[in-house]
Parts: C-alpha cells; sequence; structure tokens
C-alpha cells in the first residue's frame, strides 16, 4: 500500500480560522493497482500548536482502514509543511 497523490484538492469555505477543511481524492497503490477514492479531510491548529488531521473516506475502500490512515495523514503532513495545499 502507498499513497501516490492527492488530486482536485478543494478547500472548503469555514468560518472557523483554526480549522481547515479539504476535499479531494486520493490515489492509493493497492496490491500494485493504483485506484481513486475520494475523501474529505480537516486540519485543526491546537492551542499548544500541534495540528490535528482527520481523514474520512466517501467512498468505500476493501483495505484495512488504519495503516491507510496513518500513511494518509503523514502524506498530508507533509503537503502542509511543503505548503502544496491550496489556500
Amino acid at each position: 500500500m502507498k499513497i501516490i497523490s492527492i488530486k482536485d484538492m478543494i478547500r472548503k469555505d469555514y468560518p472557523i480560522y483554526y480549522r481547515r477543511l479539504y476535499t479531494g481524492v486520493a490515489v492509493i497503490e493497492l496490491n500494485d493497482k493504483p485506484t481513486d477514492f475520494r475523501i474529505d479531510f480537516s486540519i485543526e491548529s491546537k492551542p499548544t500548536g500541534h495540528k490535528e488531521i482527520t481523514v474520512t473516506f466517501i467512498d468505500t475502500i476493501d483495505y484495512p482502514l488504519i495503516p491507510v490512515n496513518r500513511e494518509l495523514k503523514n502524506y498530508i503532513t507533509e503537503l502542509d509543511n511543503a505548503g502544496g495545499l491550496p489556500e
């Protein structure tokens, strides 16, 4: 299992400044075959400076969710740190 990319990312309007909501299509390689899954994810900045990322799958996925969620959160964190998320 490998996260290839997240395409068609759109930031949703949300009035709370410390929470950012996004939607997109995650391209995940499962069993050596890339597959698209629609996802929603949010990044919430805590008062301590820690960022909490939540991922929700819109499409059903036939794979254990814990490792997929962990890899997606790592990928989103790297994108956020590099400034690769839409404003």
